[in-house]
């Protein structure tokens, strides 16, 4: 289960030997506009192409454990979001998500789970979904920016909408890069539970025309616990078709949440 939920808080989301590739910057000087303008410009440049497969090499460090996985990542937009995890060369999990489905199974304890986005919802403690889930390996905001009224200030050199009224349960802040217009951070804060999660996107690079997250960097802090993740795009191959294989290996124990 521990392995899961790594993977899970990852999705709280680069080079290719074949692509062009260049390190985008942030240093410039910007004006505050409004953030109607910020918010537009945000979803003119949202991801255009099929699929993603990717590896990442994920750092991951919280009270008790301290580990470095292999991450491979394949995304078919809208569809699918598939991963598979291993550790010296050793499969540990692997996890498929569908707009309808969550499937997962891992090898230390040879446990599975075949559910829906209700998992989701007991582990993170909010409402999520898979497009919310894409939008964090894409460098997209995880709310949609159209559904409510926003407020603009430049901060830290990049454009920071804060919602004119927050959500009942969450504060959620949004930090745009003034240059390509993707997100640099994004934060929600959950009052009730006293808990944040903090998504930072340190690096982008331009692959085949797309600007996409080379360094992500994941803080998630409760009362007495917290969670760091950092990720790194080592590859990453756009629109080739790919497989995303399931299986259950025979002799597992089904989990019920």
């Amino acid at each position: 289960m521990k392995f899961f939920k790594v993977l899970l808080i990852l999705m709280l989301a680069v080079t290719s030997c074949k692509s062009s590739k260049t390190t985008v910057g942030s240093s410039v000087t910007i004006k505050s506009i409004t953030a109607r303008k910020v918010s537009k410009k945000h979803l003119q440049n949202e991801f255009d192409k099929n699929t993603v497969e990717a590896k990442l090499k994920v750092a991951y460090q919280d009270k008790n454990n301290n580990q470095k996985l292999s991450v491979k990542l394949r995304i078919e937009k809208d569809k699918v979001i598939w991963l598979n995890a291993t550790y010296i060369g050793i499969i540990v999990a692997r996890v498929k998500i569908t707009p309808s489905s969550v499937s997962y199974y891992e090898k230390l304890n040879k446990t599975y789970f075949k559910g829906n986005f209700e998992l989701l919802k007991n582990i993170l403690g909010a409402d999520i979904n898979f497009i919310q889930l894409q939008n964090l390996f894409l460098g997209q905001a995880i709310f949609d920016l159209n559904a409510q009224k926003y407020k603009e200030v430049v901060d830290n050199n990049a454009h920071l909408l804060m919602p004119v009224e927050q959500k009942a349960l969450f504060d959620i802040l949004f930090w745009i890069n003034p240059i390509h217009f993707k997100l640099d951070k994004q934060e929600l804060h959950h009052s009730l539970k006293n808990q944040t999660l903090k998504v930072a996107y340190t690096r982008y690079s331009k692959i085949d025309g797309e600007i996409f997250p080379k360094n992500i960097e994941i803080r998630a802090t409760g009362n007495d616990t917290f969670t760091n993740i950092d990720i790194e795009f080592r590859s990453v191959i756009f629109d080739k078709v790919f497989l995303t294989p399931f299986k259950v290996p025979s002799g597992y124990k089904q989990v019920v949440f």
